[in-house]
């Protein structure tokens, strides 16, 4: 496959057959794959912090039945 370098855009280049964009910034791609294992952290932190807050909740209402059964006699 050949390649030819795209106008204006250091790391970008086009495959002749395809016509398909490619990035060859090595730097670049390695920053992409950075970023998005930050936010694949960062969703999977919030899924927790709601889970946790999900089952603090329900003890809560479980406490609260406890309490009310408790002075209910």
């Amino acid at each position: 496959m050949k390649h030819v370098n795209v106008k204006g855009h250091v790391g970008l280049v086009r495959e002749k057959d395809s016509t398909a964009i490619l990035n060859v910034d090595s730097n670049e791609y390695q920053k992409y794959i950075s970023q998005r294992q930050n936010r694949l952290k960062s969703r999977e932190k919030m899924d927790n912090v709601e889970r946790e807050l999900a089952s603090l909740k329900d003890d809560i209402n479980e406490i609260k039945f406890l309490l009310k059964a408790l002075t209910n006699g």
